[in-house]
C-alpha cells in the first residue's frame, strides 16, 4: 500500500524564542530582563514567547496528522489481514519508552503518559471503524 505523497514537515524556524533569547542577552549586559518601566521590552519578549508557542503548536498539530496518517495505513494493513485492532503489548512497550523519554527530557512522565494513552485509544478506534467498514 501507498501512503499518499505529502508536503514533508519543515521545522526549520519553528522555534525563534532561542534566536530572541541571544539578542536579549547580546543587549543586556546587567541580565536583568524586566527592568522597571519597560514594557515596549516586555511585551515583545512575551509576543516573542507567544510566537515560539503558536509555532509549536502548529508543529504538533502538523505531526498527530501525519502519525494518523501512517496509523490509517496501520489499521488497513491490520483489517486485510485479520489482525486485532489493539496490540496491548506494544502500546506498553510505547508507553514505557515514552516515559522515559519525557524523564529525559524534563516533562512529567505521568502527563506524557496521559497524552499517548488518549491517541492510542483514538488510533484504535479508528482501526476499530476501518475493520467494521471493510
Amino acid at each position: 500500500m501507498r501512503l499518499p505523497c505529502r508536503r514533508p514537515l519543515q521545522l526549520a524556524n519553528i522555534f525563534p524564542l532561542a534566536r530572541a533569547r541571544k539578542a536579549d542577552n547580546q543587549r543586556c549586559t546587567n541580565g536583568n530582563h524586566a527592568i522597571a518601566g519597560a514594557n515596549v521590552g516586555t511585551d515583545e519578549q512575551l509576543s516573542r514567547f507567544r510566537q515560539s508557542i503558536d509555532n509549536i503548536d502548529a508543529a504538533l498539530i502538523y505531526m498527530l496528522a501525519e502519525r494518523f496518517r501512517i496509523t490509517q495505513a496501520v489499521g488497513e494493513f491490520k483489517a486485510a489481514n485479520a489482525l486485532p485492532a489493539a496490540d496491548p503489548g506494544r502500546e506498553e512497550r510505547q508507553i514505557t519508552r515514552l516515559r522515559t523519554l519525557a524523564a529525559e527530557a524534563n516533562l512529567d512522565p505521568e502527563f506524557s503518559e496521559k497524552f499517548l494513552r488518549f491517541v492510542i485509544d483514538e488510533v484504535i478506534r479508528h482501526h476499530e471503524r476501518i475493520k467494521n467498514e471493510g
